[in-house]
């Protein structure tokens, strides 16, 4: 654990690859909600 820590926040490009990696979880799992809201049958 202690590793991954260090490997996040001790320098800046572990830092920048979970901000890389968070913000393409978010924009995916946006767009799949996108997708299921649109293909949900309209009442």
């Amino acid at each position: 654990m202690a590793f991954w820590l260090d490997l996040m926040f001790g320098n800046p490009i572990g830092l920048l690859s979970m901000i890389v990696i968070f913000s393409t979880i978010g924009i995916i799992s946006y767009i799949t909600w996108l997708f299921i809201m649109k293909s949900a049958p309209q009442s």
